[in-house]
Formats: structure tokens, sequence, C-alpha cells
């Protein structure tokens, strides 16, 4: 039997979070931390965090939807980060820092717009979710080698043990039906 696999592009603050919960998450096959929507070629870390190519961080990540949905990874997206923050998740500021979703169909699209009118309509939030919902281009870039699975790398370094660790908590305390075996 041939497995289905489908892929989500998502930037919420720092890619180290969003990556630490995601490989954690059942039906999630792999995530890689990269960087998309700039307009600068192969970016470095150092360019990024600059704030002058235009790229969120972001991670990749590919999913079996059979075992879970596109709207299942949004809703964990939308639950381990604040949405609300313009270009922000905490102490990180810049644009590479900001809410995005970026899609690969229009299903996504749609699929990410309602969810963003029932997170909105549920009042979750006390302010607007500013959350970006664009196509993902050619633009995409996988980060460097050292980015990658960076927290079960470095779980006692100091982002790690006071951002990192907290938003993964949050989501297997939410999400408990949601954890891998053995994660």
């Amino acid at each position: 039997m041939i497995q289905s696999v489908e892929t989500a592009t998502l930037g919420g603050g720092c890619f180290w979070c969003l990556e630490a919960v995601y490989l954690g998450v059942d039906g999630v096959t792999s995530v890689e931390s990269g960087y998309a929507g700039g307009h600068a070629v192969n970016p470095s870390y150092e360019q990024v965090c600059d704030g002058d190519t235009g790229h969120a961080e972001v991670v990749k990540v590919e999913f079996d939807p059979a075992r879970i949905t596109y709207r299942e990874i949004l809703d964990i997206f939308f639950a381990i980060h604040d949405p609300t923050q313009l270009n922000r998740q905490g102490n990180d500021v810049g644009t590479q820092y900001r809410s995005v979703i970026f899609t690969h169909s229009d299903v996504q699209r749609e699929t990410a717009l309602q969810a963003i009118r029932e997170i909105q309509a549920e009042g979750i939030y006390d302010g607007q979710i500013v959350t970006q919902v664009l196509p993902l281009d050619d633009n995409y870039y996988p980060a460097e080698a050292y980015h990658q699975n960076y927290f079960a790398q470095h779980p006692n370094q100091g982002y790690c043990a006071f951002v990192v660790a907290p938003k993964v908590a949050k989501f297997r305390q939410k999400f408990a039906h949601r954890i891998k075996a053995g994660a």
C-alpha cells in the first residue's frame, strides 16, 4: 500500500519551537526547518535574522492525511503560538517571526481561511488574528543542518529550556491524543 503524504508550511515565531512540537505529532512523517516568503536566493540564518530578506522562519511538515488532517495540523499551529502578534512571538521580534501559513493548494488556502474565521469567532484570543495566508512560491529553502532537530539536540540551551520546552509541554497537554508513540 502506497502511503499518501501532504505538506504544510507554517511560520509562527522561531522554527525550533514549531519543529519540536510537530516532531512529536502522530501522523507527521517529517519536519524540516527552513525559510520561506522572501526575495533572497538561498539566504543564511544570519541574513534572515537581519530581517532584510523578507523570509519567515518556517517548518515544512509532511504528514499522512489518513492519520491526521490538514485542519488538525492547523489547530495545533494556532494553539502553540499567538497568532495576534504582528511580526513577533514573545521576545522574538521581526518579520522573520511572523505568523504565516504558506499553502500548497487552493484547498489548503480555503481550510486555513476557514480555520482563522472559526478561531476568531470563538474568541479564543483577545486581539485580531494577523496570520497571513499565502501561496508557497519557489522561494523556500531548508535551514542550515545545525537548525534541524535543534531542541532534541540542545534541550538545556537557554532558549530551548525557557521558550521551546513550554510550547512542547502545552502541545502535550492540550493534544495528548495526538502524541506520536514513543515521543
